[in-house]
């Protein structure tokens, strides 16, 4: 009997369970794009505030998530929360002080592939085609004449006659046209032959070291190319050479680590990360399996911690998006290389010391305090202005409100709240996105657009302009200035074909 009760108890709340999930669908948030404990971000408010910035999906999700972010600093402030739990940042912040472990590892662990090193014969032998090179060049114009040629040249042929390898880099700053190398007497640093044009990369390599080339033309000009000593040369080699090495030795370690794990993508992994990265805050704790590997499996919530990583700038999780499957399906295998990696580290002991947790701890509570100045919302401010915390809360409601009324106007900058700043406010305080909302809004905000342009439209007065005649001949227009984007880009300054610019 016992029994039975339990399993009808069970299936009842599943039963009920689903009911709320239906209902909260159905009628809770028609007209809520977004929900920080008890304050709401109507449909209609996001709606409006979007109509200042692109009218899409993307941007109207960054709003309700800045605006979320922004309530959750606020009911911190207002309740008098210093959110400086040290368990609590370090959770938030594991995936950050991972890279720093990591990279700690990685240094020591490629230390047993790293087998060769700089020296003054490898220099000589341009070990691994890696050279230093200074150069003055005279520059070609496109298109320029067998006579413009014939002048640069000559004017080329005069100042090499002059120059000698004590004088080299004096001569450089007074002739040479390559912005990005004649300041430093030419010294173009060290590169790999591939990376310079091969009229340029053939002279250098022809050079002994202390040797001074003849004129050498390429496609940007003429030419007249140092190859220093190994002991002018050996700061920057020495380090151009190390960074390769290690290159090369890290290459080796994780070829040797895909062996022995067997990392191995799910079939739906790319499909199944493409919908993830369109919300990731709402998946920091999804279980669900991308990929497996010797010892483990990586999940949905360990991505997009490690995703939430990385540097905004380099726009993750948009690439992510427009990425072909079989590119999403490798960085997948690549994150989860950097979990075994980070197993491997943790086994090796390497932590953050006391000193760093320190730092960490205080930057934390220094970032929280300058957000809260900057939106004008610092608990002191509101226990002097409010008698309790609902009242406090209001009145930070009411500052951050008005404060991305001034953001979506242009009047203020928006403040950026860091991911582990993020997940700890919502660990802490219940919040919600909701995408049926959030659809709405864009549509809302779309069609008073719409509306918005046909009003203007419709105020403009008419062109006093006469037109042509049916069937006369239009008067010819004004050449159109080229699109940049249709300008084909050539680097005349330079030698390099690749993105390291001379």
């Amino acid at each position: 009997m016992k029994i039975r009760s339990l399993a009808f108890l069970v299936g009842s709340l599943a039963l009920l369970s689903a009911c709320e999930g239906l209902r909260e669908a159905l009628t809770a948030h028609v007209d809520v794009a977004a929900r920080a404990e008890d304050h709401e971000l109507s449909v209609n408010r996001l709606g409006n505030a979007t109509l200042q910035i692109p009218v899409n999906r993307e941007t109207a999700m960054i709003v309700a998530d800045v605006w979320d972010n922004y309530q959750l600093l606020g009911i911190a402030a207002a309740r008098g929360d210093s959110l400086k739990d040290t368990k609590a940042i370090d959770k938030a912040a594991s995936c950050l002080t991972a890279q720093a472990r990591l990279g700690r590892f990685m240094q020591n662990e490629s230390k047993a592939f790293k087998t060769d090193s700089g020296s003054e014969t490898a220099y000589n032998q341009a070990t691994g085609g890696l050279f230093v090179a200074k150069h003055i060049l005279f520059p070609l114009a496109g298109g320029a004449t067998q006579q413009q040629k014939d002048s640069v040249r000559k004017k080329a042929e005069g100042v090499r006659a002059q120059v000698t390898p004590v004088n080299f880099a004096a001569l450089a700053k007074k002739y040479s046209s390559d912005p990005g190398s004649a300041q430093r007497g030419g010294d173009l640093g060290a590169f790999h032959r591939e990376e310079m044009v091969k009229p340029f990369s053939d002279a250098v390599a022809a050079l002994r070291p202390g040797q001074i080339s003849p004129l050498v033309e390429s496609q940007f000009g003429y030419h007249i190319i140092l190859r220093p000593t190994y002991t002018e040369a050996k700061s920057e080699y020495d380090a151009a050479f190390g960074q390769r090495s290690m290159q090369k030795a890290e290459s080796l370690y994780i070829a040797k680590l895909d062996k022995d794990v067997n990392i191995t993508a799910k079939p739906s992994a790319a499909a199944t990360l493409k919908g993830v990265v369109r919300e990731m805050s709402a998946h920091r704790t999804d279980n669900d399996v991308l990929a497996s590997y010797k010892g483990g499996n990586l999940t949905v919530g360990r991505l997009v911690c490690w995703v939430e990583a990385m540097p905004p700038g380099q726009r993750i999780p948009q690439q992510l998006m427009q990425a072909p499957d079989s590119l999403v399906s490798s960085f997948v295998k690549s994150i989860a290389r950097q979990d075994v990696m980070l197993k491997k580290a943790d086994s090796a002991g390497m932590t953050m010391t006391p000193e760093e947790k320190q730092q960490l701890y205080g930057e934390f509570r220094q970032l929280v305090t300058q957000l809260w100045q900057q939106l004008g919302i610092d608990p002191k401010q509101l226990a002097d202005s409010a008698r309790n915390v609902p009242e406090r809360e209001r009145l930070a409601a009411t500052r951050i409100e008005a404060y991305l009324d001034r953001v979506m106007v242009g009047q203020a900058q928006p403040i950026s709240v860091p991911i582990p700043a993020q997940v700890i406010l919502t660990e802490k305080y219940k919040s919600k996105l909701f995408p049926a909302g959030v659809d709405r809004a864009v549509e809302r905000a779309k069609k008073l657009r719409v509306a918005a342009d046909s009003a203007r439209t419709a105020n403009q007065p008419r062109s006093q302009v006469p037109l042509p005649a049916p069937g006369a001949q239009a008067a010819p227009s004004a050449p159109k200035a080229p699109d940049e984007k249709s300008v084909p880009l050539r680097d005349t300054t330079g030698t390099k074909t690749k993105s390291k610019k001379p």
